[in-house]
Order: C-alpha cells, then sequence, then structure tokens
C-alpha cells in the first residue's frame, strides 16, 4: 500500500472494519512487523489525537518514531518547481522529502488548507508533493480536503454502537468563531457512503459540500427535521465552499442541544475533538456523548493503516 489520503485507496472498506475490530481484541499481535523500522511524523499544523495515537499505533507494531514539526524544528520549505529561492524559504521540498524517505520506511504528514484558493486547497499540493518525491508509503494525517484516519475511526465507532443494521447518521453543521476546513466533513461523507448507513447532510443554505463529494447523500436544511429519528448526530463545522473559506453565519440555533437530540432515536453524540462547548453543542449533550471512544478509535484505525503498509514492504 503505497499511500492512505481517503477511503477510494482503501479496496474493500467492509473487509478493513472486519480487521480492525480484530486488530482491536489483539494489539500486540503484530509487533515484529514493525521491527526496525521507523515512521516519520510530519506536521505543519497543530495536533492532539492524530499526533499521538498514530505514534501509539506505531509502537503497538513494533516501530520506531520520528516526529517533525515542519517550519519550526526544521527549515522552511520551498513547494513550486523552478522558484528562485531567495526569500524565506530555505529548502525545496524535493529534497526534502527525498531525504526523509531515506531516513523512513513510512512518512505521515499533516497539512491545513489556506481558505483562500479553492483550487489551490482542493488540488493537494503538499500532500500530492510529498506522494510525487518519497521514496516510501505516505500516509495523510489530514490534508487540505480530507481527514482519512478521522473517517475510519467515525465509521468504526459507529459499527461499534449502531442497534440495527443500517443506522441513521446525520451530519450537522455547527456555529463556529473561526472558519474551518472541509476535510472532516468531506471525510465523514465518503466513509459514511462506503458504509451501511443511512446518511442526512443537515447546513444552513450555503454551506453545501463539494457536489462531487456529496454525490447523491440527501441534503436537509431543515436541523429539526433531519434529527427525526436519526441514531447517531455528528456535529462538525465547516467553512463555505461555493464562497470559499467564508463564515455565511453563527447562528446560535444550529448549536446541539438536548432539546434537539430528543428529537432523534436516542442518537449517539459524535464530535472528532477539540469541541467548542456550549458553541458546537452543550455541555449536557458533549458530556453524554461518545466523543471519547470515538477518539480512541482513531489509535486502532491508524494502526490498520500502518499494519497494511509495512506488510507492502
Amino acid at each position: 500500500m503505497r499511500k492512505f489520503t481517503s477511503v477510494h485507496d482503501v479496496p474493500d472498506p467492509a473487509q478493513w472494519l472486519w480487521e480492525v475490530k480484530e486488530l482491536k481484541q489483539t494489539p500486540y499481535a503484530h509487533k515484529k512487523l514493525g521491527e526496525n523500522k521507523v515512521l516519520g511524523l510530519i506536521f505543519l499544523n497543530p495536533s492532539l489525537r492524530t499526533r499521538m495515537s498514530t505514534q501509539r499505533a506505531a509502537y503497538n507494531l513494533g516501530m520506531q518514531v520520528m516526529v517533525l514539526n515542519m517550519g519550526q524544528d526544521s527549515w522552511q520549505l520551498e513547494w513550486e518547481q523552478g522558484t528562485i529561492m531567495d526569500g524565506a524559504a530555505q529548502e525545496h521540498v524535493k529534497e526534502a522529502v527525498n531525504v526523509i524517505s531515506q531516513y523512513c520506511d513510512i512518512i505521515g504528514v499533516r497539512s491545513f488548507p489556506g481558505l483562500q484558493n479553492r483550487e489551490t486547497d482542493y488540488h493537494e499540493m503538499v500532500l500530492n508533493k510529498f506522494i510525487q518525491h518519497s521514496k516510501v508509503p505516505v500516509l495523510s494525517l489530514e490534508s487540505a480536503t480530507k481527514h482519512p484516519l478521522q473517517g475510519f475511526a467515525d465509521l468504526l465507532t459507529i459499527e461499534e454502537y449502531k442497534k440495527k443494521q443500517r443506522p441513521k447518521v446525520v451530519l450537522s453543521w455547527a456555529p463556529h468563531p473561526k472558519a474551518l476546513p472541509q476535510a472532516v466533513p468531506n471525510s465523514f461523507v465518503e466513509w459514511m457512503q462506503a458504509g451501511e448507513v443511512d446518511l442526512v447532510i443537515t447546513h444552513p443554505e450555503g454551506y453545501e459540500l463539494d457536489p462531487a463529494i456529496v454525490k447523491d447523500s440527501p441534503v436537509e436544511y431543515r436541523q429539526d427535521k433531519a434529527f427525526e429519528g436519526a441514531d447517531f448526530i455528528y456535529a462538525k463545522n465547516w467553512s463555505s465552499y461555493q464562497e470559499y473559506g467564508k463564515i455565511l453565519s453563527k447562528d446560535p440555533a444550529w448549536t446541539i442541544t438536548e432539546q434537539k437530540m430528543a428529537l432523534t432515536n436516542s442518537a449517539h453524540f459524535m464530535h472528532c475533538l477539540p469541541i467548542r462547548r456550549n458553541v458546537i453543542a452543550t455541555d449536557a449533550v458533549v458530556d453524554n456523548s461518545i466523543v471519547i471512544p470515538q477518539a480512541e478509535n482513531r489509535l486502532w484505525t491508524a494502526q490498520l493503516v500502518l499494519k497494511k503498509m509495512l506488510e507492502s514492504l
């Protein structure tokens, strides 16, 4: 497995779900697989769950880990080809990634969008430069437009907590004081489409996601209507895709409350974390949620992806 950037890199998501549940029961069964292998984790942006879960996943497989905060622990990178490098960047990505891939057997990279130019962000320059120049497999720890490890963990969590074969899962936009990427909702939609769920997306008008990702998944602009009979509520803010990167609304009426959860079929509340309490959802909703076991599943899904990559070396 040379790259993991989205659910589309997974040949059989249902098989992977079965395998990750098995792995979760026997986390050290493959410790010899990563012996004398090194995982390099490259962060261009902050991280808590992704950083720690991926490190622990590597340790469970017997790997060693090197972590680099790019631009803080290293030189600033130049990304464009043919640039006259007389500015702030001291090193070109071409040399940097080639060097890193000599030191590491697998590279994980995390970067966020600029939220200024949609075409630039959706081109995934940073992630694709790493894939282009790396001699070893590359794992996305979140990119400008996708967060596949989060989406995989979300699907696993729903699989574990569902009470019927095809639960109703609602992805709900919620307010936030800052403009946030579309990466988490994009990946959530893709992984839900690959799973056995009935997905409904709800958000204010103007917050439509990329039509190429949403496809024929139903969209309901009335949040209360969308919540009716839901088995899982997944709250997440994202900035506008059409008016790219803009905040069109901070309407507190979209905050997830106990009253809204009462419209559901005793739904489980989910969020990728970190969550702004009493903005995204009220204290009572968060305190009675499954966000902590959901975060734990970040470890097991990362471990399965690393296992697949080690098996391909």
